[in-house]
């Protein structure tokens, strides 16, 4: 059996240790809370692709596979399908997607490779949408092209893949969790310089 663990991270996050000696005081004072333990925090990161009419193509799924384990660190599992649809072609078991959870120093690490690093790089970035957010605190945003992260080398890649990052914060609205990932540097276009 294969272990989900691929790479061992040791050392602490830069944009953790931010989180923790800057930005919870900045989000105790700005939100009056109480206590520090109340600030809102990220608690995972959710990354998903759905296969769709590759679902029975190895040489695909395997590529997916990879690519995720190389960008995350942590091998995806398989998402089958709960129900057969008829419409869709799929039957109840079949594979129609792949999934990643991060938590720890992972997400920590991924989060901070995806907002230095991948985000800068998309072609003809404009800024992040701020109505991506779900009514609960939780962010979702898509990357159209795997490529972006530096770890994807684009001349062996042999498929575009594009997959969904989900933030599961514990602000529990909209509000306090968009103040949490702004001050986290995530790029929306009402920031500053992003227009």
């Amino acid at each position: 059996m294969q272990s989900r663990r691929l790479v061992k991270i040791s050392k602490m996050s830069t944009l953790k240790e931010t989180y923790q000696k800057k930005i919870v005081p900045e989000l105790v004072k700005e939100l009056s809370l109480t206590n520090p333990l109340a600030a809102p925090n990220i608690r995972k990161v959710v990354l998903n692709i759905g296969v769709g009419k590759d679902r029975d193509n190895q040489a695909y799924i395997q590529e997916v596979t990879q690519d995720l384990a190389t960008i995350t660190g942590q091998l995806p599992y398989h998402r089958p399908c709960r129900l057969s649809i008829a419409g869709f072609k799929v039957r109840q078991g079949a594979l129609v997607g792949l999934s990643v959870t991060l938590r720890g120093e992972r997400m920590w690490s991924f989060l901070e490779r995806l907002l230095n690093v991948a985000l800068p790089r998309t072609r003809d970035f404009q800024g992040l949408s701020e109505k991506a957010f779900d009514g609960h605190g939780n962010y979702s945003l898509g990357i159209l092209e795997h490529t972006i992260f530096p770890e994807i080398d684009a001349s062996k890649s042999n498929f575009n893949k594009s997959f969904q990052v989900t933030i599961v914060t514990s602000a529990g609205d909209d509000e306090k969790a968009f103040v949490l990932l702004d001050k986290l540097g995530m790029p929306f276009k009402s920031r500053k310089g992003v227009k």
